[in-house]
């Protein structure tokens, strides 16, 4: 029998994205389900949030979507828009992962950390599905680890781009359940 290790990831629901994405104080409530599911097995919890420097030294101008952060201003490391959003804010002992780009593998220590924990299994959670989720999932792929997606703790602003993802582009390479039914398979599991 494979012994698996398994580490939810939360990604980009921070202050400011979840304000762009959030059509009502409900949204995150998948994530909270998935959240508790996961501390109450002791799964490891990994957020991962998207900020930039001082200055944003690693923004090419090249880079169309953070080029225009950078000319904007916001969303360095010390901006309240790139916390946790606190309806589901890391508890002592969740480990946070700082990204600099889409995929919450590139400019990040999370592969490391990933190792260092023996994780096989990923569980995706984040904003946006056509973003982060999609991006974090191609790679970790690429990188072999087993794949879940819970599809109603993903934002996306468009939801027509949501549903093909989460119905016809992510179950090619991942399972895709709700975070009630990660809830569930969790609390059986253990």
């Amino acid at each position: 029998m494979r012994v698996t290790q398994s580490a939810l990831l939360v990604m980009d629901v921070q202050r400011g994205i979840v304000e762009r994405y959030a059509t009502s104080a409900n949204v995150l409530k998948p994530f909270q389900t998935a959240i508790d599911a996961a501390r109450g097995v002791n799964m490891p919890i990994v957020y991962v949030r998207v900020a930039f420097r001082a200055g944003y030294p690693e923004v090419s101008p090249n880079n169309r979507s953070f080029s225009a952060i950078a000319g904007q201003g916001g969303f360095t490391e010390l901006d309240d828009a790139t916390s946790i959003h606190p309806a589901v804010a890391p508890e002592p002992g969740d480990i946070m992962v700082v990204k600099r780009r889409v995929s919450a593998f590139s400019g990040s220590d999370l592969d490391v950390v990933l190792r260092a924990l023996q994780v096989d299994t990923l569980v995706l959670t984040g904003i946006a599905t056509s973003g982060v989720v999609l991006s974090t999932l191609r790679q970790a792929a690429d990188l072999d680890y087993h794949l879940k997606v819970l599809s109603d703790a993903c934002l996306d602003g468009d939801p027509e781009v949501h549903a093909v993802l989460t119905q016809k582009v992510f179950p090619r390479q991942a399972e895709v359940l709700t975070s009630d039914a990660f809830a569930e398979a969790v609390r059986r599991e253990h």
